[in-house]
């Protein structure tokens, strides 16, 4: 066996139907696309997505409504002053997750600036808006 001799087997590929050749062939004329009609014109088979007619097509009909953040639902944030109430001196994810502060689908976790902090408190691995860092700075804490 030669690469050169190699062929599909019997049947395996049919040979495409040659229209519009020809009345004794079945599909001369019009080719099977019919009379008329934006399917028998050339190139015009294709009708837009969502076109209809010229009517106001439905996306347009409906009014548009809000956001939905895709990340907002990975993201907790967790206010300042509640940093206050957990006991740990470390605050890490997990140690929020344990206190009940982070919702249960959350990934991250980012904290807020809202009200102060009395104490010092060191965070690790958690995500921290610039006020809420000089805060924790400034009751003698850190954030790693």
């Amino acid at each position: 066996m030669r690469l050169n001799s190699l062929k599909p087997a019997a049947g395996a590929r049919k040979e495409g139907v040659r229209v519009g050749r020809g009345i004794g062939s079945g599909l001369g004329k019009t080719a099977g696309r019919g009379h008329k009609g934006s399917y028998a014109r050339t190139g015009k088979g294709k009708i837009k997505a969502g076109f209809e007619g010229g009517q106001m097509p439905l996306q347009r009909r409906l009014p548009k409504v809000g956001f939905r953040s895709r990340t907002a639902r990975e993201v907790s944030e967790v206010l300042l002053y509640k940093l206050g109430t957990i006991e740990a001196d470390v605050i890490d994810f997990d140690v929020l997750k344990a206190a009940g502060l982070v919702e249960t689908r959350a990934e991250r976790v980012k904290i807020v600036k809202k009200g102060e902090l009395s104490r010092a408190i060191k965070l690790r691995g958690v995500a921290v808006t610039a006020g809420a860092r000089a805060a924790i700075e400034a009751a003698g804490g850190s954030v790693e």
